[in-house]
């Protein structure tokens, strides 16, 4: 087994003693050193974006003071949910090595095909499961239009 695949297959098992959350693991590598890592915390922490990934991504950016990780490599004991793999773009990461596969996630009862249906069919989403209302753009608009004539502006 791959030794970077093995721990995060290792944090996602020692979830299954602690109940922290799903059996969920990750670690971001750069240059062949493990920069950060995660396990899914959605339990004890009471927090619905506490997936592995997200705690790995976390924990490298504060290890290396950057919110890019271009560098970096993601090893995850499951492929990543929608919003893991939004973040895992945010930070710039190209490769993303996984264990489990999304129809195994499913098998154990993790919902991610929903969410990969409701984005994939957004513009006749059922509004049962999330309304998007656009409200009050003739405001909001300003403020976007004062940051593109910024001259110091970091686009991320």
């Amino acid at each position: 087994m791959n030794e970077y695949m093995k721990i995060a297959n290792d944090l996602a098992l020692d979830n299954l003693k602690t109940n922290y959350g799903g059996p969920f693991g990750a670690c971001v590598v750069k240059n062949g050193k493990i920069i950060g890592k995660g396990s899914n915390h959605v339990l004890c922490d009471n927090d619905p974006t506490a997936h592995a990934e997200i705690i790995a991504i976390r924990n490298a950016c504060k290890n290396i003071n950057s919110y890019d990780l271009s560098d970096c490599e993601l090893y995850t004991s499951c492929f990543p949910c929608p919003m893991c793999l939004s973040a895992i773009i945010w930070a710039n990461i190209k490769n993303v090595y996984y264990g489990n596969t999304k129809e195994d996630a499913s098998k154990i009862g993790f919902r991610d095909d929903f969410i990969y249906n409701y984005i994939k069919n957004i513009n006749n989403s059922n509004e049962d499961t999330l309304k998007l209302i656009c409200m009050d753009r003739n405001e909001t608009i300003k403020t976007f239009n004062k940051f593109e004539e910024k001259n110091d502006k970091t686009i991320y």
